[in-house]
């Protein structure tokens, strides 16, 4: 296991991703490209390029930044190229969409969430909480399957979760090889 340097900032934009939900706000894939190339400039580490599952532009516009940006490592501090995030439901038709769309970035990543507030679990994806947790590290699990190394999980509406069933889930996710932890409130 490699050594993390706890003073290290990791810069995550998702600007490609959340920023599009914004009213009035529509990129072209080539509007989107050019971002990623700023972004890239800029020293951001992590760029979350979009959610490819959600229509077929949003799938070309993360494989056209994982090809062109992401092997960029002009003006990186670090000489690295940015990691290229796809965006991922815990389902497997949406992991394989993410995957499909980032493998040929030389650094990819997998972001995969699942809802764990008990509100969400009943009302919106009515399971149970043992459901949630088998389903959570299925994800993680699959991501690792296609040959993915970096993943990050979410636990969706995490600020309403029940803190000791977050951090089981978050533990379980740990231990399938989630490799990032992301605790949104959203």
């Amino acid at each position: 296991m490699a050594t993390v340097n706890k003073e290290q900032l990791i810069v995550f934009d998702t600007t490609l991703r959340d920023g599009e939900q914004s009213p009035g706000v529509t990129l072209t894939s080539s509007e989107k490209v050019e971002i990623a190339r700023a972004l890239s400039r800029l020293g951001v580490d992590v760029c979350e390029a979009g959610f490819p599952i959600a229509s077929p532009g949003d799938f070309e516009s993360v494989q056209r930044i994982a090809r062109e940006v992401g092997p960029l490592t002009a003006g990186r501090k670090s000489g690295k190229p940015m990691v290229i995030a796809g965006l991922a439901r815990a389902v497997e038709a949406d992991i394989q969409r993410a995957y499909d769309a980032i493998k040929e970035a030389p650094l990819f990543r997998i972001h995969t969430f699942l809802a764990t507030s008990d509100i969400h679990l009943k009302f919106k994806l009515k399971i149970d909480r043992e459901e949630c947790v088998r389903r959570a590290v299925a994800a993680v699990k699959f991501a690792r399957s296609l040959g993915c190394t970096d993943i990050e999980f979410s636990p969706e509406d995490a600020g309403r979760s029940d803190q000791d069933f977050l951090c089981r889930v978050l533990g379980e996710v740990i231990k399938a090889g989630a490799t990032t932890l992301n605790i949104p409130d959203t």
